[in-house]
Order: C-alpha cells, then sequence, then structure tokens
C-alpha cells in the first residue's frame, strides 16, 4: 500500500513592522510594547545571551562546579532552567528522603547562589558607559519607541539599555520615559518610588532592573545625574556590599509570580500589564513557559490583539515553537472577546540600525 504524502505547509507570511503598525490602527484603542531580552541581544549578543553569561560566569571563578556540572546535565546555559531544577530537586529530596534535609537545603541554597552569580555577572560584564551606544542607534531605538507613545512599554529585561535610550535627551526623537520614580524629600542621590504618585508611569520593569533597589523603607533608583558617578559602577558597588537589586531570576513562573506579589513594585507593574486593552506588540521574547505568569494575563485582559516578532526564518524549529505558543492566545478565551494574532518581522523593526528614515533621507 503505498504512503501518503505528508502535506507541506506553505511558508508563514510576516508583516513588515510598518505593516504591523498599520494593522493595529484599524484595531483601535492604545498600542502597548513588551520587549524581551532579544531587545538586548540585537545590539550586544556578546553580552546578554545565556551562553555567553554562562562562559564568563565560569571564568569568574563564582560558579561552583558542582552547579557547572548540573548546566551540562541538563544540556543547556539557560540559568533559570538550571535554577528551577534546582529548587525542584530541592523539593523532591524533601519529599522522598525526609532523613536528608542538609541535601534538600544545599540545593536551595544552590539555586539562590546561582541567581546572586546571575546578577553579579549581568553587572561585571554589562557595557560600562551609555557613549557604547552610538547616537545613531539610541535614535533608531527612540523612533521605534515613538510607536508606543499612546500605550505603555513593559520590559523583562534588567539591564540598562531601555533606560540609557530613554535618558538620551538630546537624541531626537523625543519619547515619554516615566518610570514612576521621583526625587526624594530629603535631597538624597538617588530618586525614589512610591505607589501613591505613580499614575503617570509609562515605563515598567516586570522583572526588576540592575539599578533599583529595595531600600526596605523605600524603593531606590540609581541615577547618573545626582552622583556622577556612572550607573555600571554604582550597581558594582552596591553588589560588593551584596546589595542585590531587585530582579526576578527565579526558575519557574509560578516562583516568579510569588517573587512579584512580595514587591509593591513588581506587582504594580504586574497588575498594569494586565489592564491593558488594544494592542499588544512583543519583541525579543520568544514565549517561554517560564514567563507563563505574564502570559497568561493576555488571556484573562481586554487586548484585542497581539503582535508577535519573530526573527529569521519563520520555518525554523525555534520560530514554529514561538509561533505555535503564540496562536495560544487566540483559543483560550474561546468565543469570548478573542485576540487575533499577528506575526510581524523581528529585523524590519530595525530598532539598533541606526540608520534613518527613508522619510527623513
Amino acid at each position: 500500500m503505498a504512503k501518503k504524502k505528508s502535506k507541506k505547509t506553505a511558508p508563514r507570511k510576516l508583516l513588515p513592522f510598518t505593516d504591523a503598525i498599520k494593522k493595529s490602527e484599524e484595531v483601535g484603542g492604545r498600542r502597548h510594547l513588551l520587549l524581551g531580552n532579544g531587545f538586548s541581544i540585537a545590539l550586544f549578543p556578546s553580552f546578554f545571551t545565556y551562553g555567553t553569561l554562562f562562559d564568563r560566569a565560569k571564568r569568574s571563578g563564582d560558579l561552583p562546579k558542582r552547579i557547572q556540572d548540573v548546566f551540562d546535565l541538563l544540556g543547556t546555559t539557560d540559568f533559570e532552567k538550571v535554577m528551577e531544577a534546582l529548587q525542584v530537586a530541592s523539593q523532591m529530596v524533601q519529599m522522598y528522603s525526609k532523613k536528608s534535609p542538609k541535601l534538600a537545603a544545599k540545593l536551595a541554597e544552590d539555586a539562590a547562589k546561582l541567581r546572586d552569580v546571575l546578577a553579579d555577572t549581568i553587572s561585571a560584564n554589562h557595557p560600562e558607559r551609555p557613549h557604547e551606544i552610538a547616537k545613531e542607534q539610541y535614535a533608531s531605538c527612540k523612533r521605534f519607541l515613538t510607536n508606543f507613545e499612546n500605550g505603555s512599554i513593559y520590559t523583562l529585561n534588567y539591564d540598562l539599555l531601555l533606560y540609557w535610550t530613554l535618558m538620551q535627551s538630546e537624541v531626537q526623537p523625543d519619547v515619554s520615559s516615566d518610570d514612576g520614580f521621583r526625587d526624594s524629600e530629603n535631597g538624597e542621590d538617588y530618586v525614589v518610588w512610591e505607589v501613591q504618585n505613580s499614575d503617570r508611569q509609562r515605563v515598567f520593569y516586570l522583572h526588576g532592573a540592575l539599578h533599583i533597589y529595595d531600600a526596605g523603607h523605600e524603593l531606590k533608583k540609581f541615577v547618573w545625574s545626582k552622583t556622577e558617578i556612572a550607573l555600571v559602577d554604582q550597581i558594582r558597588q552596591s553588589l560588593a556590599k551584596r546589595e542585590y537589586p531587585i530582579v526576578v531570576t527565579e526558575g519557574t513562573a509560578e516562583q516568579k509570580l510569588d517573587r512579584i506579589q512580595h514587591s509593591g513594585f513588581l506587582n504594580r507593574a504586574y497588575r498594569s500589564f494586565s489592564s491593558i486593552g488594544g494592542s499588544l506588540f512583543i519583541y525579543g521574547h520568544s514565549l517561554a513557559p517560564n514567563d507563563e505568569h505574564l502570559l497568561e494575563l493576555i488571556d484573562n485582559g481586554k487586548l484585542r490583539a497581539v503582535f508577535v516578532g519573530i526573527y529569521g526564518d519563520p520555518d525554523s524549529a525555534t520560530n514554529k515553537d514561538v509561533i505555535r505558543r503564540a496562536m495560544k492566545f487566540s483559543t483560550r478565551r474561546g468565543n469570548r472577546r478573542p485576540v487575533d494574532v499577528h506575526f510581524y518581522d523581528a529585523a524590519s523593526a530595525k530598532v539598533w540600525d541606526g540608520e534613518p528614515d527613508e522619510e527623513e533621507g
């Protein structure tokens, strides 16, 4: 009996970014942006990929050999996957071997150690100064961000690239950059965040950032204008004192959500993301399960359309996984306020290209 030939699916056609923007105008309402790690990798792949961070953590001597062996065992350089594995192993030991409390505690300790190593490594290998990014690249990024002026910008990244871009006041075009921080009443050399003063906030660090710290009685953000000390240097000084920034590096979506719910600053960002309507553009994010705590808000929220950026061949195995996960947005609500899902060519957004728009010459 002859075998049936398998049907080949036609290659998926991606919208150019400008067409995606026009389509979102047909949807109406506000247009919002969610940035993932691809936003930073697109500019500095030598700093922000997990493979690079893992290699540098090993060379630093801060990553114990036993934890390196876990990376090798799992065949990954993804810090979050290893943290999740260590945390699950700790829980399993507690369940199956109640006579081994020290082993369970050691596994949990290594998961926490890895979280700190990640923060240290990102800081130690972060670009040193804002001028390492060309003004033309800042201008390209700001032109990209102006597409979301009537909505909010959400980022999952800990690094300073978005903040540096928003602070380039001498580079056009202007982009609203209110992240909710204000001068402290006591004239301190940092700025503070208070929920009662965050009503105009439109930039949200969903998983925290390297320059934002919980000082117990207040939440503070390092700024250059108060001290004339580079932010990277201020961050490293704090880390050297084992004072860690607010960064969500827990392994699973459930653990991340627990961390978010115990921080007023993070919870404010989470609630803001849950309430948005209109359209959401996703750039540089793979919709991985460990961020399901945020992605499921799309199912329960008021968004009418989601535009997902795809980098490279849409028929590659990696991008097929992204597309498959994105299509769930259109089905999980059922017939209740369905979400339209579209895919655009991430490269066509020209986020860091440094090239002027055609109409600008």
